[in-house]
């Protein structure tokens, strides 16, 4: 199936390239007119094309990016403003032919593209000149709408064609339209407009010595932007940089892991985050002090850029003696093959002074967790790799564990301890919601039978049943004359009551040890759909724990007598429940826990009855 969707998305793109190609091709033959130009127009038209393909080698650099542009725009805009389009399309021909010559490396239907693409763009920049009011071989300075309105024409059509290209071949998602490229692309166009206004002005004044200037300036400009790019660099690069290893810092890494699992996330793409700790590191510092165990971390910080060199992978320091590796367009298996094959050559790799810690040589352990669709932030993904880590370290060290819920889960005696503590922070209610108190309790025996029923690892459960427990523990900050109104809330009380899964949220994120709990308290009002809240996320965006949540939350919510709704019988909640399917629930959990209440609760009422 994918295989047949590749082949039909490249169909389209060739479809669409040749459709561009032969518009812009039957345009040039339209409006070009060889015999129009006298000897002096075509000694002008090869001093223009040599200047558009000298200023092609200067680029305007911009940072913090690196996003560049040329000034041939400028080049072409002005010629159109002062000698009109005859004239303009036969420079975009000589410069086009030339680049062709000896740009040989780039594909020639690359080459008739660009043309197509510019022929399109000059012709539609020229006629909406002429329609605002503009006139060909005039400079008017007191009216400029129609350079204006003209520009952004050229480069409207310059952006459409190129977003269609990629949103056929699938290369377009949401960070294309991010405000700070979006940003720098207007900076750009209206500096091409400025220098296209200065072109025409000297081109009218001073024909060829005018254009000498320009491009002279153009060039100029083009070394002062490249030194301050430069300059920013090498300021960003000590900014973003560890000062002892010379890898990249923690807030670096940070920033990266949130872009790329954006990245990731909207292009389906898989994402891969390791988190590598030394063995005994503290053990190799007490033995042979801290200036040798900053050399130890020299040494291995230059070893993980040596091993990832030639890929694109992210290495930076997290803190003290772990490091961390983003691996983009990575699986869990390629990953762990990376990690499994560098541990060993870290075994075999000496450093004066490790034959005295216990394993007698350098070694890692290393947690390894690959993003899924249910993972809904970086931070998820940062806390399973921790985890994965932790219990790399809990199998004897120097190993690599990949994260999978299975391992990772809670001994019972921790498990009760956590109860406890939830337990003892949710009698917090009893002295100021009630109903909050006792709503928690119920969600919790809900949640301890339907784990039962569903097929989750042992790590799944606890967390689930946990989570229901304290899910409403952002209400704390709810103020008291809110949470016992007895009248329907006012729309800005609403808004204070929602803010609870944040306040939850932050609550929890105090105690590391709760972090699996975050999802479910922040996003248990999330629907199906994606009208919930806070995030408006929809269908598997929601973790699967806080989708199974959602439904037991909302049931006991129907079947609690509540002031400002009537309560539903077990019947009347679960024939809602079924309503909202695929609205409000998911589905698949929704119809199980319906068979779960209809199993422990309605068959037993039943024969009771009877």
């Amino acid at each position: 199936m994918f295989f047949l969707t590749y082949l039909r998305s490249k169909n389209y793109v060739k479809a669409y390239l040749v459709m561009i190609c032969l518009l812009g091709i039957v345009t040039f033959i339209w409006k070009v007119n060889f015999r129009a130009q006298s000897l002096e127009d075509w000694v002008l038209i090869y001093v223009l094309s040599g200047s558009i393909l000298l200023l092609n080698n200067f680029l305007i650099h911009l940072p913090p990016k690196d996003n560049s542009f040329s000034m041939d725009s400028a080049i072409y805009l002005a010629s159109m403003f002062l000698y009109g389009i005859d004239l303009t399309i036969n420079v975009l021909l000589i410069s086009s032919v030339i680049e062709l010559m000896y740009k040989r490396k780039m594909a020639w239907w690359k080459h008739v593209f660009n043309f197509s693409m510019y022929c399109l763009m000059l012709v539609g920049a020229y006629y909406s000149f002429i329609l605002f009011g503009g006139t060909i071989g005039k400079v008017n300075t007191y009216n400029l709408l129609p350079y204006m309105i003209s520009l952004v024409v050229y480069f409207s059509l310059n952006i459409a064609f190129m977003l269609i290209f990629f949103f056929i071949s699938g290369q377009i998602f949401k960070g294309t339209f991010d405000m700070g490229v979006l940003f720098e692309s207007v900076v750009s166009y209206f500096v091409t407009l400025l220098l296209s206004l200065v072109l025409t002005i000297l081109l009218k004044e001073q024909r060829y010595f005018g254009l000498f200037l320009f491009t002279v300036l153009v060039v100029l400009l083009s070394f002062a932007f490249r030194k301050f790019l430069y300059l920013y660099q090498d300021i960003s690069e000590r900014a973003n940089k560890d000062h002892l290893t010379g890898l990249y810092n923690h807030g670096f890494f940070k920033e990266t892991l949130s872009e790329q699992f954006t990245d990731a996330k909207k292009l389906k793409q898989p994402f891969c985050l390791a988190l590598l700790d030394l063995d005994d590191f503290k053990k190799y510092n007490d033995r042979n002090g801290h200036l040798q165990g900053d050399r130890l971390l020299q040494f291995f910080g230059d070893l993980l850029k040596l091993e990832t060199k030639g890929t694109n992978y992210v290495v930076a320091r997290y803190g003290g003696e772990e490091f961390a590796i983003l691996m983009p367009n990575t699986t869990k298996k390629e990953a762990f093959s990376f990690l499994d094959r560098l541990r060993k050559k870290v075994n075999d790799t000496y450093f004066a002074g490790v034959e005295h810690v216990p394993y007698r040589c350098l070694s890692f352990s290393c947690g390894i967790a690959e993003y899924e669709k249910e993972t809904y932030d970086s931070g998820e993904l940062i806390h399973k790799a921790d985890q994965a880590l932790y219990y790399a370290k809990a199998q004897g060290k120097n190993n690599v564990q990949v994260y999978d819920d299975k391992n990772i889960s809670l001994d019972a005696i921790t498990f009760k301890e956590d109860l406890d503590t939830l337990e003892q922070q949710l009698k917090i209610f009893l002295s100021k919601d009630v109903y909050t108190y006792r709503h928690s309790k119920r969600v919790f025996k809900y949640a301890l039978e339907f784990s039962e029923k569903l097929n989750l690892a042992d790590h799944e459960k606890q967390t689930l049943i946990l989570g229901a427990l304290i899910h409403d523990i952002g209400k704390i900050e709810v103020p008291r004359d809110i949470l016992n109104k007895e009248e329907k809330l006012a729309p800005h009380e609403w808004e204070i009551v929602k803010k609870h899964v944040t306040w939850g949220k932050e609550i929890l994120a105090v105690e590391k040890r709760f972090d699996d709990l975050i999802p479910l308290v922040e996003l248990h009002h999330e629907r199906y759909d994606g009208k919930g809240y806070p995030h408006g996320l929809k269908e598997e965006e929601i973790p699967k724990l806080a989708r199974i949540l959602c439904i037991i939350d909302s049931f006991d919510a129907m079947t609690t007598e509540r002031p400002y709704q009537p309560t539903k019988t077990f019947e009347e909640a679960i024939e809602e429940i079924r309503c909202c399917e695929g609205k409000q629930f998911d589905p698949i959990y929704a119809e199980m826990f319906i068979e779960m209440i209809e199993e422990n609760y309605l068959k037993k009422h039943r024969f009771a009855a009877t």
